[in-house]
């Protein structure tokens, strides 16, 4: 490790003293660990002038059991101590020593690898965390399953793996929590601000939520059908009103269906860029597990749909250097200035300085909330503002319509359909218990599916087969390929990837497409699900180089040097053979 003067470092040594130092701060934090344990061991109150069993009311030190079931006791008022000379509070300094006690005594798997420099001691304190409450033999089935990918994943996708896990230890507890999670449930309504507008909060089940989404959807699209102009955004929240009178929703559908078949508009060309979402990919899911989809029916009338965050723009794959205009410096706001769901889950991650990493002490463990950003749910056609007369017509044309829909109601619309993809193995589809994972949403207990999916008429599709591969001979890739990347590929092949696929990610040719080249360019195994900042870096970005390397591994070169395999099981670094000092 380098600890002089860094001016005279080359750039790809300078990467590697930083690793070094990284490295090195792990090992003090695991250290640090270590006295919190010892330091516990030495105030057991076998060893102090406690009395256990001691009622709180008189005030008196007790004996405490902190990390959970399986750690010896402490003296209650020890941690307090500890906390001065670290400068924390009592609170922090007890959950500091609980978390290190959980450790060794709940996970020593987990623990074993951090003394030994393979995984990072935040991240095994955040699973300590989210295991708390789980019994010791619980918490030892937890710690067999995520102990070895603690520092191969990002914690947003290791958190997704330690729910499952959770859910398979315990599923009496994971049933009770859904349980207690389903009664925080409701529709919250704030009050008007000075503007006149109201926002509205909803915390209901996925499948209701995706259902009532695609409605307010299908009349947005509606609304745009009889001329009005204004940005989606704009359409969506006039819905919210419309959808009140279900008459009214009814036939502003149906009429708006009917315009659409009576003066149909040319398909627009479809662009190289999409895929669908998916969640933390674990090996267990590797094998044994069926792929399928059931198609559930909302309310909304059109297309199927499905509303997500991070849009390409438009853009395109642009491995033979033609056509960049799909990749301008200006679409970094959509991947990377406004980042999407997945993204901005990756806030936990280290930072690059070391003055802003979390302190190992006061590291939030609590699960990653998805924030709710009016900048992720903008499509791409910003609209425009009706003038007064466009705004008198649409009033008019939407007054019509609802008069007709109370005086002469049509029948009954088809509903608007939603795909849900629900990845499980034989023995859950056999036996209708255990755990599954919906794409977009991450683990569930098979007991939550009919939840998701709903009571109305639904559709499963046949299993699909990801060992067939499959090719096209153009460039543009079929909706029967892109299912299949997706499924095959839940996250992005970037190294460290954490964005989830999606409609809007980009799928890129590995091999760049020519042109000229043989039949077959456009294949299974020659394309790779990339977020739109992913496929900046290897389009436009010096030195960097991928190539497949088997059907699951994708080798990826970094402009200094630096080798990594992206696999099923995360993100691996290729230790690099020796090479002459960089110059730069």
């Amino acid at each position: 490790m380098f600890d002089g003067d860094l001016t005279p470092l080359s750039t790809a040594d300078l990467l590697e003293s930083a690793a070094e130092h990284r490295a090195e701060a792990n090992r003090a934090d695991a250290r640090l660990l270590e006295h919190a344990q010892i330091y516990a061991d030495r105030h057991h109150p076998d060893l102090c002038p406690v009395r256990p069993g001691c009622r709180a009311s008189d005030g008196r030190e007790r004996a405490v059991v902190l990390g959970g079931e399986g750690c010896p006791e402490v003296a209650e008022f020890a941690v307090a101590e500890f906390g001065v000379m670290l400068g924390i509070s009592p609170k922090v300094a007890a959950d500091y020593i609980g978390t290190a006690l959980a450790l060794r005594h709940r996970f020593p798997f987990t623990w074993a690898r951090v003394l030994a420099g393979e995984a990072t001691p935040w991240k095994a304190c955040r699973i300590v965390a989210e295991c708390s409450k789980l019994s010791e033999q619980a918490a030892r089935v937890v710690d067999k399953r995520v102990a070895g990918i603690v520092d191969s994943i990002t914690p947003y996708r290791l958190d997704k793996i330690v729910k499952a896990a959770k859910f398979h230890a315990d599923p009496e507890r994971a049933r009770a929590e859904a349980d207690e999670k389903s009664r925080e449930r409701g529709v919250f309504v704030g009050r008007s601000n000075e503007h006149g507008t109201k926002t509205m909060y909803i915390k209901a089940p996925s499948g209701a939520v995706i259902r009532h989404d695609a409605t307010i959807a299908g009349i947005a699209d509606a609304l745009k059908t009889f001329g009005d102009t204004r940005p989606v955004q704009a359409r969506r929240a006039d819905a919210v009103g419309i959808i009140a009178d279900p008459r009214y929703t009814e036939e502003l559908l149906h009429q708006a269906r009917q315009h659409r078949l009576n003066h149909p508009t040319p398909p627009a060309t479809r662009t190289d860029s999409t895929t669908a979402p998916s969640t933390a990919h674990s090996p267990a899911q590797d094998t044994g597990t069926a792929h399928g989809s059931a198609r559930s029916t909302g309310t909304g009338d059109g297309a199927d749909r499905s509303v997500l965050a991070d849009d390409c723009r438009g853009g395109i794959d642009h491995d033979s250097g033609s056509g960049e205009e799909g990749l301008l410096a200006d679409d970094w706001t959509s991947d990377w200035g406004e980042p999407g769901p997945d993204d901005e889950a990756d806030r936990d991650a280290p930072h690059p300085s070391a003055g802003d990493l979390p302190d190992p002490l006061d590291v939030p463990f609590t699960e990653p909330v998805e924030p709710f950003d009016p900048r992720l749910h903008v499509e791409p056609d910003d609209g425009e503002p009706l003038d007064a007369a466009a705004q008198r017509a649409l009033n008019a044309c939407l007054a019509q319509i609802r008069r007709q829909a109370h005086t002469n109601p049509s029948g009954r619309l088809r509903p608007g359909q939603t795909e849900i993809y629900v990845h499980l193995t034989d023995h859950t589809l056999a036996s209708g218990t255990g755990v599954l994972r919906a794409e977009g949403i991450g683990p569930l207990l098979a007991t939550q599916l009919s939840e998701l999916v709903g009571h109305g008429p639904y559709t499963v599709k046949p299993v699909i087969d990801l060992n067939d591969a499959i090719s096209v001979d153009a460039y543009e890739i079929p909706d029967r390929i892109r299912e299949r990347i997706k499924l095959a590929h839940p996250v992005e092949l970037f190294p460290y990837g954490n964005r989830e696929t999606s409609p809007t990610i980009d799928l890129d040719h590995i091999q760049p497409y020519d042109p000229l080249g043989p039949p077959g360019q456009t294949s299974t195994a020659n394309l790779a699900p990339l977020g739109r900042f992913s496929h900046r870096v290897k389009t436009h970005g010096r030195g960097w180089n991928v190539r497949r390397v088997d059907r699951k591994t994708v080798e990826w070169s970094t402009p200094h040097g630096f080798t990594f395999h992206v696999t099923p099981t995360g993100t691996h670094r290729v230790q690099p053979p020796r090479r002459a000092p960089d110059s730069n």
